[in-house]
């Protein structure tokens, strides 16, 4: 067992090293890379659209947000699921509060059955736009962005290879449930591993107008369960390249419970499952970063029941030093992040030492968690998505099987959690 244990333990060490090499790249990217706006008679007039279904806990302040960009010339297309659901009100009282005029607000029309909802959504305004729009830039509503927001998005367009840009989110690990915590622990790694693997985020995302239809990309979005995980090797085919701007990282304050947590990760690693261009690499990571972990904890606990102290204590203390590593490279990635975000005028995040030590008990649980996720979304075939359910035999086989309009029952308890 002892050799077993010693070769599992320099294996995950290893695999420290490698994380740790890969979030030291992340953070010079985001401290070198350089923020440059186009001049306003350059910006291109661009269509942000927005998808709704149900009222998200920060639906108000996303919508007040992009209806006060720092852009010459965009308009924001809202499509709500059906005028009975409560994001529709919420959107059309916004409106009117703040008296824009570049806003439309118009129901589904057409809930496609061989795609999901969104996909249906972004269609359906894509369809109504005209040759003037130029760039189509896409948001999700539990993303409130900063004044410049679109300006940022669309400036490294100008570039000819550059067919999409993308930011991402970054959840605040001071949440009152440890699902959020688990969420966030998560998402540390999910952000550096997207930025290596030039996977988009829908929550912030454009594209050029005519890259939509050249790439055929359109069409697959009529077939599909998720819109922006294929983008990246759909561009690539034609020569172009998706560029991520730190700029324009998302802090989000939302809760999650660690219940909801599971099936909403068993749904993200579906589509990456679906759509993901190094779908054996994020199976890799997965093994490294939460196999090998647990069998060194199976081990420890082995070694223990039979009385192997040396084996245990050899084995608990390379997961420490593990464990511990992996904190410190979170805090550093946190620090390197809050740098961007507090030029947003957010508030710096503050850690406490209580927060400290939580984040230090979340990693194993997140490993665990991330592992059960996994495991169930490989045999994952229906899909129930805010009252919706689909069908799903492959990445172009996905069958909407039941429908009907979201209510404001179906909202959480709890105003800040995700729906």
């Amino acid at each position: 067992m002892k050799e077993l244990v010693i070769f599992l333990s320099k294996s995950l060490l290893s695999w420290l090293a490698i994380q740790a090499c890969l979030a030291v790249v992340f953070l010079l990217y985001l401290r070198l890379s350089q923020k440059k706006s186009l001049p306003d008679d350059q910006l291109p007039k661009t269509a942000v659209i927005l998808c709704l279904r149900g009222a998200d806990p920060f639906l108000t302040n996303c919508l007040r947000s992009l209806l006060n960009q720092n852009y010459p010339c965009y308009d924001l297309k809202l499509i709500v699921d059906s005028q009975e659901d409560p994001a529709w009100k919420i959107a059309t009282d916004t409106i009117q509060e703040q008296r824009a005029t570049n806003v439309e607000i118009s129901p589904l029309r057409i809930a496609r059955q061989n795609c999901s909802l969104k996909c249906s959504s972004l269609l359906q305004a894509v369809s109504e736009l005209d040759d003037s729009y130029k760039v189509v830039a896409l948001v999700d509503a539990d993303t409130v962005v900063h004044r410049n927001w679109l300006r940022e998005l669309v400036s490294p367009l100008a570039h000819p290879k550059v067919g999409a840009t993308t930011g991402n989110r970054w959840y605040l690990p001071t949440g009152r449930y440890w699902g959020s915590l688990v969420r966030y622990v998560g998402n540390v790694s999910t952000v550096v591993q997207m930025y290596l693997f030039r996977i988009p985020w829908g929550g912030s995302l454009a594209v050029k107008t005519e890259l939509l239809r050249q790439t055929g990309l359109l069409d697959k979005w009529g077939q599909a369960f998720n819109e922006d995980t294929m983008i990246c090797k759909v561009l690539q085919k034609h020569g172009m390249q998706v560029k991520f701007v730190p700029s324009l990282i998302m802090l989000n304050r939302e809760e999650c419970e660690l219940p909801n947590l599971k099936y909403s990760l068993m749904r993200q690693l579906l589509s990456a499952r679906l759509y993901h261009p190094l779908w054996l690499a994020v199976v890799s990571d997965a093994i490294s970063s939460i196999l090998i972990p647990t069998l060194v904890i199976v081990l420890f606990l082995a070694a223990l029941l039979t009385g192997e102290w040396n084996v245990a204590a050899l084995s608990f203390g390379y997961f420490g030093i593990y464990t511990l590593g992996l904190l410190f490279m979170m805090l550093a990635l946190e620090q390197g992040v809050q740098q961007i975000i507090r030029k947003h005028d957010e508030p710096m995040t503050k850690l406490s030492p209580v927060t400290v030590v939580k984040m230090l008990i979340a990693i194993p649980l997140t490993q665990w968690v991330y592992g059960i996720a996994m495991v169930l979304s490989l045999g994952m075939r229906r899909v129930n998505w805010r009252g919706v359910s689909y069908q799903i035999k492959g990445p172009w086989g996905v069958r909407l099987v039941e429908y009907r309009p979201y209510e404001l029952l179906d909202q959480p308890g709890d105003r800040k959690v995700s729906i």
